[in-house]
């Protein structure tokens, strides 16, 4: 069995190293060569070119920056014409519902099969193998590569094509609006002088406890905000949830807010800090008080 990455940045290096720990041959392809060097002494084949990555591959793994990142490698020809046929694509991007639609035609087209397979988890997750993988495509398809995600994470074919990334917009949903809160609540104490760490611990095991209070909560306390997850990727994530709303003729007031917070921050110079950096555009606002 053959299997090729494509796309080592903060998510898909620690899950292209955890195929290789597991004794994968793994063939590897970025766009920034030095970013997939690293991983020649895991055992990594890295490729110059979309052409050789993906020739003679059973399974192609994709984990890319956004809808244009992915566009310019699933609808390049070089990629295309060398892709073998029955072989799989499984784009784990978080992009567009319609993009994912759209490229699963295309290779349908070509005989190739195709999943879209958003994360959620961050670097953490990632490092871990411990990511919720939201799956898109037809069961037998699943099936034949359920083995290699459990190595990534946590799987589950939630529907067709283009439902692996709806259901990743409905967890960014909750994830930057429990940042938001999570937010807001560190900001209530450090305003009202209650330790944050204390308040953290308070909450341990009630309803309001979680990952984020804990993960991000503490990076808000320290005033950390070197990125797991990107003001502008989570930006980029909340503007195509209000697309994908409105392509469904839905209000989500509560996202709005959220999307209108991250943009905010980028419009600020924020762009490249972690997404726990809600907490600052909540010191802003109170600072124009």
């Amino acid at each position: 069995m053959k299997i090729s990455f494509i796309g080592t940045g903060l998510m898909g290096f620690p899950m292209a190293k955890n195929l290789l720990q597991k004794k994968i041959n793994l063939k590897i392809f970025n766009r920034t060569l030095k970013k997939a060097k690293p991983l020649e002494e895991f055992g990594g084949e890295v490729k110059l070119s979309l052409g050789e990555v993906v020739k003679d591959t059973d399974f192609v793994f994709t984990m890319l920056t956004d809808d244009d990142a992915v566009e310019k490698v699933l609808g390049n020809s070089e990629f295309l014409k060398n892709l073998k046929p029955s072989s799989t694509v499984i784009d784990m991007s978080s992009i567009k519902p319609k993009i994912a639609i759209k490229y699963g035609k295309l290779l349908k087209k070509n005989n190739i099969n195709f999943l879209d397979a958003p994360v959620s988890g961050g670097t953490i997750g990632a490092e871990e193998g411990s990511l919720a993988i939201m799956v898109g495509g037809d069961q037998k398809v699943y099936n034949s590569v359920i083995d290699l995600l459990k190595i990534m994470g946590n799987p589950t074919l939630v529907g067709k094509i283009g439902s692996g990334q709806i259901s990743k917009l409905a967890n960014q949903i909750i994830v930057g609006v429990t940042i938001g809160a999570v937010a807001e609540a560190i900001t209530l104490c450090e305003k009202a002088g209650v330790d944050g760490n204390k308040f953290i611990k308070a909450l341990s095991g009630g309803f309001a406890d979680g990952k984020i209070l804990h993960n991000h909560g503490k990076r808000m306390i320290k005033k950390d905000f070197s990125p797991k997850g990107k003001v502008s990727t989570h930006l980029k994530d909340m503007n195509n949830i209000l697309e994908c709303a409105n392509d469904f003729n839905t209000q989500l007031p509560i996202s709005n807010l959220i999307q209108s917070m991250f943009k905010s921050l980028v419009d600020n110079g924020n762009s490249d800090d972690d997404h726990s950096a809600l907490y600052k555009e909540i010191q802003n606002i109170n600072k124009s008080r």
